[in-house]
């Protein structure tokens, strides 16, 4: 495995944000929802596509806090583009388990 420096694992900007938003994302090449997640007053909103449907219903996202890298360039995906980039951990099965905080921090927050 390579190393870095310290300074490589700053430049990328993991945040905490909330999903307030879920839709269906039909168009995509495998299954994934369409999120729609608030990073607190100085990010604001992003829009991310997320193939967590394995685990993962609206129902279960709606007021969930996920962490996402806020700085990479948006990513056009079909026909929707991508602002942030959702994290999570394969499981053997192949199913995403979402990367999250074990409990509530403000939306907007740093992982440091």
């Amino acid at each position: 495995m390579e190393t870095i420096e310290f300074e490589d694992f700053t430049r990328v900007d993991l945040r905490v944000g909330t999903v307030v938003d879920v839709e269906a994302f039909p168009e995509a090449r495998r299954p994934a929802w369409r999120l729609r997640i608030d990073f607190g007053p100085a990010i604001g909103m992003r829009k991310s596509s997320a193939q967590i449907t394995d685990l993962y219903n609206p129902d279960s996202l709606i007021g969930r806090q996920v962490m996402a890298v806020v700085n990479f360039p948006p990513k056009q995906i079909g026909p929707f583009m991508s602002e942030c980039l959702v994290t999570g951990f394969h499981r053997e099965d192949g199913a995403i388990v979402l990367c999250a905080p074990d409990a509530p921090v403000p939306n907007g927050s740093r992982l440091v």
